[in-house]
């Protein structure tokens, strides 16, 4: 993913295949949540790292499934 535009990877997957990372991504983050609450987690830079991963695929997702997101409210 790269620093100026980090949807450029996430632009080309479909929902199906965006939904389906999100699903990983939670349960990733869960398991370093919980791991980290009990004192077992070695990087906790990772936290950080997937939380705004599926940050961005859900920002990505919801891009794809309401069209008018760019328009003001």
């Amino acid at each position: 993913m790269s620093k100026k535009n980090p949807f450029n990877a996430l632009a080309g997957k479909s929902i199906e295949e965006l939904a389906e990372l999100e699903a990983e991504l939670a349960a990733k983050r869960f398991t370093l949540r919980f791991q980290h609450a009990v004192g077992q987690v070695e990087n906790t830079a990772e936290i950080r790292k997937t939380r705004r991963e599926l940050a961005r695929v859900k920002t990505a997702l919801r891009m794809k499934l309401t069209p008018a997101s760019g328009a003001a409210r």
